[in-house]
């Protein structure tokens, strides 16, 4: 197996592996959570909460895969727009490990790019 030298942080002034120091993805991700809404103020509260329940009720199997769901989708992400949150053929029942594939594939970091690249990849847009 290949060895990779270590690299220096200039902030820390510390060795590290990896593609990024440590301890400056910690404090950005501090500060990308300082600025991001809490879930209430997001949608997520006591009417998401009980609508969701009601959903899961009703919707008890995975769409994807079957198994039990433990999470409600949006199938296309509503980024804030109140209509689509509660727009319930925009649901679909998911259990937790189909939920996460198919946020980090389609609305997370690795979806792809109107301009090519892929977001959070070396090499891309």
């Amino acid at each position: 197996m290949p060895y990779v030298a270590p690299r220096h942080c200039p902030h820390h002034r510390k060795l590290f592996a990896g593609p990024r120091c440590p301890e400056c993805a910690k404090e950005s991700k501090a500060r990308a959570d300082e600025r991001r809404p809490n879930a209430g103020e997001r949608g997520y509260g006591g009417d998401w909460r009980k609508a969701r329940a009601e959903f899961l009720e009703a919707h008890p199997n995975c769409a994807h895969c079957g198994a039990p769901a433990t999470v409600v989708d949006h199938i296309r992400p509503h980024k804030g727009d109140r209509a689509l949150f509660w727009d319930r053929s925009n649901w679909q029942p998911l259990c937790k490990p189909c939920h996460d594939r198919k946020t980090a594939t389609h609305d997370g970091a690795f979806r792809p790019r109107p301009g090519g690249g892929v977001r959070g990849r070396a090499g891309g847009a």
